[in-house]
């Protein structure tokens, strides 16, 4: 777009000025080309001209839109500019309080001058695993983002902080290393995360000082390598420090102190350890003395140095090497106060008794005299002689103060030494992060070597971030596709060059340095005479000094003064005091000068190597220069090889003054810290970038609805085509769209521009209405005048118009006359005129077409000839061609023949009979060929009948859905008439009773009213005398409620400490139980090693038998543990000691008994195992008839086991809710399935019932046959004659009278029992008709009746509304579903008992048929007998079962494996019994109470509990399996209240209940320890579901906008940082659905209601927690549109537990503070009614919180304003006085404690049965 619409009238733009640096103004007039001047108003209303070059054209830089201002990064400003970066950076600063702000890939860290509560460990919990993109600007952002990718990429990081002294560097790298000493976990038994922290005060007490800009300036620059596992646990660290400042221990400017350790020493000096140092206050010492500043405000030494010394010891460093280090630097004290004495010009002296020389030599163990010596004196060293040389008074006050620097020096570097070595790790490194807490750009009055040194290091650094951005921009370019194009920067490589190369300023410094009688003033020389030489343009000579130079760094100018720079770039220290120093008896103080001995050692070795042996170690010392440059090129390859993150910070004022903003200092750092160089290089390409969804919600208002298309990529382009014409301010990437430079702010210009109209037509639209309104009014009223005086009118006007008609009809005649004639006139002319024109245009067009036709034949006739005579001549030539070319193949052919008939007898000969094969082979061919078509036409046919059938089936399907919605839509309306109809009865009642009531009282009142009239005679007396009683009871009474207040609030404060107790005993419990998993860990640990070191170790049964004895006496205990590790373990819980106290006294008793029951256990099974050989030996062969029996009750028992899984699988469909199939409906294809299959099932029980029958009599008959003994036939014919008559015996003797065999009569009775057999069977089979016949009768009826239903509630449902329609069809649905589900699980319930009575007659059928068996081979043996005996059957009767689960002893261990350990909670919660586990192990606890057996009790829930506690740590993280046992958990605790006895718990239960209570044990320990076993389950079971959650619920409850409009989200522009792809988006119905999943596998468990509801609970306020936190930590969520969508989404979740019936477990109270900060965002926010009103509201928000939301307060559109900061000071003002918690952010890892209220079971124990696919058949029912 062209400069004249970005410069139009009120167009805001900034002016340079010198005091704020850049000044505000407004255009007052549009700007056109050509120009030489613009007019503009500042905003105090001042106007001013700005000329404008017209060679240049510098107009002055816009001004961004309000609605940008504030923005998280300065890359997302559409205008990028120095004045718009330190706008931005003013605004977050001074009114939002916020000191971070990203610059693209920097974050910008302001110095606040007081503390923040933003570096707590909440706010590290909020930005833990969060995106850099996603929160406010922050350290820990940087910090996660480094340690993030170092995770992912495995990549080493490095965080760079940088700033002037006194911008918070120190804090900043502080606060990162504790960020990752929080999210990371060691990796060993030590916390290497305290000691890295550690490190930090014990190298700010030995580096920094206090300066006139910092009072905890780092004097040093540090990395820090922190190192990481692969696991990314902290494991150890590494430092390296540069360039301590020594000069600061010898010297301090005004209002400056020396390092901080001094005036903790002297601080402490009151202390007995520290009286040998003879030390005093600061004052009493030169070194601490000269800032005249020894003490900082708000810093107490003495405890610093507790500190410290904490610091020390956690380090690791000894108390003696501690006292050594406090020695030192008491000696340095005592040094810096030596007096050296002036006798001459060139010798001085030192008293023999001066007491602080006395002190120093005495702490460092050296001898007086010869140190007094040598500070005055110097050895000279020549090729031969050596002399000794007094000095002057300043040289040797030089050299003492070289010797405490040196002394220092060497304290400092073994610190660091130390430090590394405590926090070295043994481990293997994998990766680590660098935090670099380096001095930045420096530039004073006078410049020495340390600022030298310093920009030297900002030059390094300074190019590599440069590089590092470029790197950065061409990946994402190259990523999303966009054409790369070099931008220029400015390299500051020439100026690296001219430092660091060959005759270079270090290099030639570095040469002076090795003259004899180099100074100063000959370096600066050199360097003129070289470098001005070469004409460089970064190096410059002062006019006026001849001792100093002039470097142009990327920052700035930079002059240094050449004095002193050999002296400290040498860093000489007088060699006979360290000489003195090396024989000291102070054996710590030679570690010092350990380094500088290797130093002269390997220096006097490379001597010797290179024969240069008159060159001394002082010759050969490295240089600090060449120290300090080759520790700057180790430290850049270290950063070349991670990957960098910068943290630049920034001094706002030198007065130290809190959230106050000098420009002129701001700018300075920023132009010296390379932002504005970054907002540049992002300036040059495209530093704005959407996303195509991002850019379609905030323009969608500047599109028409037809240009909305499916495809948003193609929406956005079509718009940016249409707005901004010029291609390149904008380019289409992969995923984003990348504007320059200003076009944001166009197209925000354009949507505020579509928006101020739209709400100028509203505002219009609305002062119409108004005005339309006022306007009817005023015209009824006028109406009424106008009606009186407009009738006066019409009567005159009436009059008027009878005399001017006449007139008018005479006019009329008159001019119509003279009209027609002069009409026909003209129309008569116009008719001739066209007659002759048109002939003529006839004739002429007729000879055109005349002329044109004739040319056409011609031409026809022509074009003709041409081409037939081309034809012709093509014809012959393709002839002629064809005929050679064909006379040419005829040739070629010819030869061909006569070769081929040369050659075919030959092939004849050879071939004799292929003819006959070939056409053999013809012949099956054109077989298969009609065999194929006769498949074909099969295959086609079949095809078309399966069509028919597929579309008859269709058909059929269609109509019966269409019968089965109008037997829905019929049903409808049934459940309303029902209610209306009991409503109605219910009225008519409430009215019946109403009306008796009222004559009731109608009589006690006239009865009352006399008796009161009495009353009142008798007590008008009594009144006077009452009243001084009732004051007496008025004031007893005020008393009484007085006390009754204090009561209730006793009472509620006991409640409020037992609920602390009990969350505090919680809390203490997950501690423990987490203390004795990690104790049992490392046991195990500890096992594994021993049992490597001992593979040849097998246990016994001994062994085994002694283990579980022991295993007993711990109740948290697991599998393996060994006796002795156990019998010495002293960390129990309390929980265990009742029962440990019990098993101790009778562990030998119970070994014994073991051994002895083992011991009778062996010797009954090997008796059993002789019983069953004899029995073997003993047993006959089987008869065939009964193998046959045998065979077939296996086949039945195979039958009925078939039955019943698929009665299981019916159930399962039935009653699975999961399951995606829903149950089938009546009258469908699968129910009529299933009814077929259940009745073929009965008929197929039936039929083996009768065949049990059969071969019953048949095994009689066979019986009967193999004994010809007539006793035996008459016992046999009584026992098949249930009810035999006297007859009947008669016949029997007669007929065995007539046939001696018993031939006849056994036909004869066979014959009977078939006709009885058959008889039975007739009846039985019409007894089933009748039964079938009266089923399909009442079906009918009842399909009648629900058609008639479905026909009403039709019929209703047409008379409601589309919407009630709707629910009433749903209901009717519900209805009939919940109907036929009922009769479903009736018929299952039916065929269950059937089923259970089949197999009760089989077992009893074979259990008489085993009985007779027996009896009959009993009557074979025994005599025969002369008298006939009658046998008689005996019935057993069905088993009664107790409760209780038979198990033996030792298979505790299967049982829990199958049953906790390797059971899947899906299957058991669907398939069975809610809390099935939970029963079986009760009932096997009730067997072992009923065999009074302690240890087996014991033994068994000591067992459960370590298996629940080992699926517990295994799965911990599954929510189903970890809700599964915590139900079944809280079951068997329930279990062992309501079992137990106790009056308490035995209230709810029924008589059989009651009588299977326990009756041996009391087990009332054991419900405690199940309590708290429930209890840590309960905290794991919150962990896992707030790990599931914590993903969603900032995405949707924050993020995704449910209600999208015109009041959308701003542009942000943040550029995501950490590498994510495209996920599907987190609404709140993914939420909600997530919550509903928790609820119903909840549910479906048989979680106790009220668990559930603090289960819910919890999970409300960890959504409200973490979205409240985000909240806090969001600038662009805190808006009027996000408060808007919160309180949507807060309603979803009311709505959510209200469907539920939830609303009563407090999870809605949960939601106060969000909602009270959603309306926060919604309220007026102006006047000091808006303040109270606010107060009043936000009664669940701290101060802080509501100030940190009125802060980031964030207008969306530019119709919005911000909060003004009177109204936040007017907020605090008014809740000072509010006592509340001080934290910002709400407590995310907070539980709430939990109860666990009895619940009793209603499930009988003697109808539970165990399912066959548990794998329990060792367990018996009793």
């Amino acid at each position: 777009m062209a400069a004249s619409e970005l410069y139009a009238k009120f167009a805001r733009v900034w002016l340079p000025d010198a005091e704020e640096v850049w000044k505000s103004a407004e255009l007052v007039k549009d700007y056109t080309p050509g120009d030489q001047k613009l007019t503009l108003q500042l905003d105090d209303g001042t106007e001013v001209e700005y000329k404008i070059d017209p060679r240049t054209n510098n107009l002055p830089p816009l001004r961004n839109p309000n609605i940008l201002v504030g923005e998280n990064d300065l890359t997302a400003l559409s205008y990028l500019h120095e004045p718009a970066v330190l706008h931005n950076l003013k605004v977050r600063f001074t009114d939002s309080k916020l000191i971070y702000t990203y610059c693209g890939i920097v974050l910008v860290a302001i110095n606040p001058y007081e503390s923040l509560p933003i570096y707590e460990s909440d706010i590290i919990n909020a930005y833990s695993g969060q995106n850099m993109g996603d929160m406010d600007p922050h350290i820990f952002a940087v910090a996660e983002e480094a340690y993030k990718q170092m995770a992912r990429d495995n990549r080493n990081q490095s965080i760079i902080v940088s700033g002037e002294s006194g911008a918070g560097k120190t804090v900043s790298a502080k606060y990162a290393m504790r960020y990752f000493a929080t999210v990371s976990c060691s990796s060993d038994e030590a916390n290497v995360e305290e000691r890295v922290l550690a490190s930090s005060p014990i190298m700010e007490a030995f580096g920094n000082a206090k300066t006139t800009r910092n009072d905890n300036s780092s004097r040093f620059g540090k990395y820090i390598e922190i190192g990481f596992d692969k696991q990314h646990c902290i494991i150890g660290a590494n430092m390296r420090t540069y360039l301590l400042e020594k000069s600061r221990v010898v010297f301090q400017a005004h209002d400056e102190r020396n390092y901080h350790i001094f005036y903790q020493l002297c601080a402490s000096s009151h202390l007995p350890e520290f009286k040998a140092f003879d030390l005093g206050c600061a004052d009493d010492f030169h070194c601490t003395n000269q800032g005249q500043s020894p003490v900082i405000d708000g810093v107490d030494d003495a405890k610093e140095m507790c500190n410290t010394r904490r610091a020390f010891s956690l380090l690791g460093i000894s108390e003696s090497d501690q006292m050594a280090i406090y020695q030192i630097l008491a000696a340095i004290l005592h040094l810096s106060n030596v007096e050296v004495k002036d006798q001459s010009a060139d010798r001085c002296s030192i008293l023999p008794d001066n007491v602080h020389l006395m002190v120093f030599c005495e702490l460092m163990g050296v001898p007086c005299e010869e140190m007094a010596h040598w500070l005055c004196h110097r050895k000279l060293k020549t090729t031969t002689e050596t002399y000794v040389k007094s000095v002057s008074k300043m040289n040797a006050v030089n050299g003492r103060d070289a010797l405490a620097k040196h002394i220092y020096a060497g304290l400092f570097s073994w610190i660091v030494a130390s430090i590394n070595n405590a926090l070295k790790s043994a481990a293997k490194q994998h990766s680590f992060i660098g935090v670099l807490d380096i001095y930045g750009f420096e530039t004073f009055d006078v410049n020495s070597f340390e600022q030298f040194c310093i920009n030297y290091a900002n030059e390094k650094l300074q190019q590599q971030f440069n590089l590092h951005v470029f790197k950065l921009e061409q990946e994402e370019y190259m990523k999303e596709e966009i054409p790369w194009t070099l931008i220029d920067f400015d390299d500051n490589q020439p100026c690296i060059d001219l430092i660091e190369a060959k005759l270079g300023v270090l290099d030639l410094l570095d040469e002076e340095c090795k003259m004899p009688k180099g100074s100063d003033d000959t370096w600066a020389q050199k360097l003129y005479n070289t470098l001005l030489k070469k004409q460089n343009a970064y190096f410059d000579k002062p006019r006026l000094s001849n001792r100093a130079f002039i470097i142009r760094h990327f920052a700035d100018k930079v002059e240094y003064q050449c004095e002193g720079f050999l002296e400290k770039n040498k860093d000489t220290v007088n060699e006979e005091q360290i000489n003195v120093l090396k024989k000291s008896k102070v054996v710590w103080l030679l570690k010092l000068f350990e380094d500088d001995e290797k130093a002269t050692s390997s220096t006097n070795k490379r001597a010797s190597v290179t024969g240069r042996t008159g060159q001394t170690p002082r010759d050969n010392k490295k240089t600090v220069g060449l120290q300090f440059r080759q520790s700057l090129h180790l430290l850049m390859d270290t950063l070349n090889a991670t990957t960098p993150h910068y943290v630049r910070c920034i001094k706002p004022n030198d007065h130290k003054s809190p959230f106050i903003m000098d420009p002129v200092r701001a700018v300075q750092q920023l132009r010296a810290c390379g932002i504005l160089e970054t907002i540049r290089i992002s300036a040059a390409g495209f530093p704005s970038r959407w996303t195509y969804q991002e850019f379609f919600s905030r323009y969608r208002v500047l599109m028409k609805q037809k240009d909305v298309l499916l495809d948003r990529k193609q929406t956005c382009k079509n718009l940016l085509e249409k707005l901004i014409k010029n291609q390149d301010k904008y380019k289409f990437g992969k995923t984003k769209i990348f504007f320059r430079a200003g076009q944001v702010a166009y197209l925000e210009k354009l949507r505020s521009d579509k928006l101020r109209m739209a709400c100028v037509r509203i505002q219009k639209t609305i002062r119409c209405w108004l005005a339309r309104k006022k306007y009817l009014r005023m015209r009824e009223s006028a109406i009424t005048i106008q009606r009186h005086v407009r009738g006066h009118q019409a009567r005159c006007y009436v009059a008027f118009l009878r005399r001017t008609r006449a007139a008018i009809i005479i006019q009329r005649n008159v001019r119509m006359w003279v009209t027609r004639r002069r009409y026909q006139q003209q129309r008569s002319a116009a008719i001739t005129i066209q007659c002759i024109l048109r002939a003529y245009m006839a004739r002429k067009q007729y000879y055109k077409l005349v002329f044109e036709q004739k040319a056409v034949v011609l031409q026809k006739w022509v074009k003709g000839w041409l081409a037939r005579r081309h034809f012709r001549r093509t014809v012959a030539a393709i002839v002629l061609l064809q005929s050679c070319v064909r006379r040419i193949k005829a040739k070629k052919e010819l030869k061909k023949l006569k070769v081929e008939a040369r050659s075919v007898e030959r092939f004849k000969k050879l071939n004799v009979g292929m003819e006959n094969k070939i056409m053999q082979l013809q012949h099956k061919i054109n077989e298969q060929h009609k065999e194929n078509r006769e498949l074909s036409e099969r295959l086609n046919a079949v095809e078309k009948t399966q069509t028919m059938e597929r579309e008859k089936q269709s058909r059929e399907i269609e109509s019966l859905r269409r019968s089965e919605q109008e037997a829905k839509a019929k049903a409808v309306t049934v459940p309303s008439l029902l209610e209306k109809l009991s409503f109605l009865q219910h009225e008519l009642e409430n009215t019946r009773r109403e009306k008796e009531d009222l004559e009731a009282q109608t009589k006690v009142y006239k009865e009352q009213t006399q008796q009161v009239v009495e009353d009142l005679n008798m007590k008008n007396s009594l009144l006077n005398s009452e009243k001084d009683e009732l004051n007496k009871l008025i004031l007893e009474q005020a008393h009484q409620l007085t006390d009754i207040k204090t009561y209730v609030e006793n009472a509620e404060q006991l409640e409020k400490d037992l609920t602390e107790e009990r969350s505090r005993y919680q809390s203490l419990l997950s501690e423990n139980l987490h203390l004795e998993e990690r104790h049992r860990d490392l046991k195990e640990e500890m096992n594994l090693s021993t049992s490597s070191s001992k593979s040849g170790h097998n246990r016994t049964d001994s062994n085994y038998s002694s283990n579980s004895s022991e295993f007993s006496q711990s109740l948290g205990s697991t599998e393996g543990e060994d006796c002795s590790i156990q019998t010495e373990d002293k960390t129990q819980a309390t929980v265990d000691l009742p029962v440990l106290l019990k098993l101790q006294r009778r562990v030998k008793e119970l070994e014994q008994e073991n051994r002895s029951l083992w011991q009778q256990l062996d010797n009954r099974e090997d008796a059993q195992q002789e019983r069953a050989e004899e029995a073997e030996e003993q047993r006959t062969v089987g008869r065939a008839e009964l193998d046959l029996e045998t065979l077939k009750r296996q086949e039945l028992e195979a039958e009925n086991k078939k039955l019943k899984q698929d009665l299981n699988q019916l159930r399962k469909s039935l009653t699975n809710e999961n399951s995606e199939l829903a149950p089938p409906i009546p009258g469908s294809l699968p129910y009529n399935i299933l009814l077929d299959h259940l009745s073929s099932s009965n008929e197929e029980l039936e039929m083996r019932k009768e065949e049990v029958l059969l071969l019953r009599s048949h095994m009689v008959r066979q019986e009967a046959l193999k004994h010809k003994d007539s006793v035996l036939g008459e016992g046999v014919k009584l026992d098949l004659s249930e009810i035999p008559s006297f007859q009947d015996v008669d016949r029997s003797t007669g007929i065995h009278t007539l046939n001696e065999d018993g031939e006849l009569w056994l036909a004869y009775e066979g014959l009977k029992e078939t006709n009885r057999l058959l008889e039975g069977q007739m009846q039985e089979q019409e007894r089933v008709h009748n039964e079938e016949y009266r089923k399909l009768h009442e079906e009918v009826k009842k399909l009648k009746a629900e058609k008639e239903q479905q026909q009403k509630l039709l019929a209703q449902s047409l008379l409601l509304p589309e919407d009630a329609r709707i629910d009433a069809s749903l209901k009717n649905e519900i209805t009939l579903l919940t109907n036929d589900n009922l009769e479903l699980m009736k018929q299952q319930e039916q065929q269950d008992k059937t089923m259970r009575k089949l197999k009760k007659q089989l077992k009893l059928y074979i259990k008489k048929v085993e009985d007779f068996e027996a009896s009959a081979q009993q009557k074979n043996k025994a005599p025969v007998m002369s008298a006939p005996v009658r046998a008689v059957n005996i019935t057993r009767k069905e088993k009664e079962y107790r409760g209780m689960l038979e198990y033996r002893e030792g298979d505790e261990s299967r049982l829990l494996k199958n049953l906790v350990e390797d059971l899947k909670p899906r299957g058991v919660a669907v398939s069975f019994t809610p809390g099935l586990p939970a029963y079986i192990i009760f009932m096997c606890v009730r067997y072992a109470d009923n065999v009074n057996d302690d240890q087996r009790v014991s033994t068994l829930l000591n067992s459960t509990i370590s298996s629940i506690k080992r699926v517990i740590k295994r799965r911990g993280k599954d929510f189903e399996a970890v809700s599964f046992w915590l139900a079944n958990t809280c079951r068997l605790m329930h279990c062992l209240k309501q079992y137990s006895g106790d009056e308490a718990f035995i209230t709810h239960n029924t008589a059989k209940q009651n009588e299977q209570c326990l009756a041996n044990f009391e087990l009332s320990e054991y419900q405690q320890v199940f309590g708290d076993l429930a209890i840590q389950i309960y905290r794991q079971l919150i962990k896992c579901m707030e790990d599931i959650l914590q993903p969603l619920i900032v995405a949707s409850m924050l993020e995704h906008e449910t209600i999208q409009g015109v009041l959308g989200s701003k542009p942000t522009g943040l550029r995501k940082r950490s590498t994510s792809f495209p996920e599907p988006a987190v609404t709140v119905e993914v939420l909600l659905q997530r919550l509903g999943l928790f609820y119903t596998t909840m549910s479906q468990h048989g979680m106790d209601s009220d668990l559930i509801k603090q289960v819910v609970k919890q999970q409300f306020y960890i959504i409200c927690a973490v979205t409240l936190n985000h909240l806090l930590l969001r600038k662009d969520m805190c808006s009027w549109s996000k408060g808007l969508q919160i309180r949507y989404n807060v309603w979803q979740l009311e709505e959510w537990l209200a469907e539920r019936e939830l609303a009563d477990c407090g999870a809605k109270e949960t939601l106060e503070p969000l909602v009270q900060a959603a309306q926060l965002l919604q309220i007026k926010k102006k006047t000091e009614e808006d303040a109270q009103t606010i107060c009043t509201m936000c009664s669940a928000l701290t101060t802080a919180q509501i100030v940190k939301v009125l802060t980031l307060y964030t207008p969306v559109i530019e119709f919005e304003e911000r909060v003004p900061t009177t109204f936040i000071t007017t907020i605090k003002n008014l809740l000072k006085d509010r006592v509340e918690s001080s934290t910002l952010m709400m407590d995310g890892k907070k539980i709430f404690s939990v109860t666990l209220p009895f619940t009793p079971s209603s499930v009988a124990l003697e109808t539970i049965q165990i399912p066959a696919s548990l794998n329990l058949g060792f367990l018996a029912r009793i």
